[in-house]
């Protein structure tokens, strides 16, 4: 897989592609991931991005034949465009497991008081991590990038992925290590049975538990709150 990040601040991804499983799922050829400044697709003076909102307003808005140009440059046969934006879909797990089968995406991050509308013509889909409002589209666009990369495979282990939250629309089951016991609170007796059936039965029963407890919208229409699916 390949992603390209169009952004005004290039400087703000050095950290997140030095460090841990993105680094490493570069240095081993699952994704190819380019940080490209905007600016350098402007033929503007300065290298200018940006102008005055027609109709006047607060803040500066983002030229969309700049952004035409760095995306065209960029734009493959089989590529999607994301901008990311506030005013886009949420981004959720499932979205992720849809992206991670592409070959090509472009994340396009917004800055200052946003892009100029007539972009929307020229990408396939607006994406927002959640109802708030960021100075900047490079944090979502990591946020996006890391929850894709790190569905690819070899990436991380499989049984990683399948146990995780949201899987079967449910948050992901309790976890443990040393000590034993801490402060009056002690690890759960089957987990340290050895007895893998009752280990699997507890750890779908606490998933289960701690999805109608925290995020009981997840299971709404789903066989869990029907009581169809067996334990």
């Amino acid at each position: 897989m390949k992603i390209d990040i169009l952004t005004l601040f290039p400087g703000m991804f050095e950290g997140f592609l030095s460090h841990s499983i993105i680094k490493r799922a570069i240095e081993t050829k699952k994704v190819e991931i380019n940080i490209v400044n905007i600016r350098e697709y402007s033929t503007l003076p300065h290298k200018s991005v940006d102008d005055y909102g027609f109709g006047g307003g607060a803040g500066m808005v983002l030229r969309v034949d700049v952004l035409y140009a760095a995306i065209e440059a960029l734009r493959g046969k089989d590529t999607k465009v994301i901008l990311m934006t506030p005013q886009g879909e949420t981004f959720t797990q499932k979205k992720a497991e849809n992206f991670k089968s592409l070959s090509h995406i472009i994340l396009v991050c917004g800055h200052y008081e946003g892009f100029d509308e007539r972009i929307l013509h020229f990408v396939d889909a607006e994406i927002s991590i959640g109802d708030f409002v960021l100075t900047g589209g490079e944090i979502p666009a990591m946020a996006v990038t890391d929850s894709i990369v790190r569905l690819l495979d070899g990436v991380i282990l499989k049984e990683s992925k399948e146990n995780e939250s949201f899987q079967s629309n449910l948050l992901d089951y309790p976890v443990y290590t040393k000590p034993k016991e801490f402060r009056g609170y002690k690890v759960p007796d089957v987990l340290l049975s050895g007895n893998h059936k009752e280990i699997l039965k507890f750890r779908k029963q606490a998933s289960l538990e701690k999805t109608i407890l925290k995020r009981s919208d997840l299971l709404e229409g789903t066989e869990w709150i029907d009581g169809k699916e067996s334990l």
